[in-house]
């Protein structure tokens, strides 16, 4: 995970590299960054899914459990 700064750095390169692309560059660009969103909106939802399936086999685990785990954990 890239810092705030060197996110912010990335940004810019890439914003000038940008500016200086051809238009079909852009669409391909373009293409590429919605397709990269679009298979991660795909995981999202499956991993949602599969979160509830695991909860509708499994059950939820009580408030009262799991913070009696943490004062186990913490003594």
């Amino acid at each position: 995970m890239k810092t705030e700064r060197e996110r912010e750095e990335l940004i810019k390169d890439i914003s000038v590299l940008l500016y200086q692309a051809y238009d079909s560059t852009l669409d391909e660009i373009y293409a590429l960054l919605k397709k990269i969103d679009d298979q991660e909106d795909e995981e999202d939802l499956k991993a949602i899914q599969e979160a509830r399936e695991d909860i509708r086999i499994n059950g939820t685990v009580k408030w009262s459990e799991i913070q009696n785990e943490i004062k186990k954990d913490v003594a």
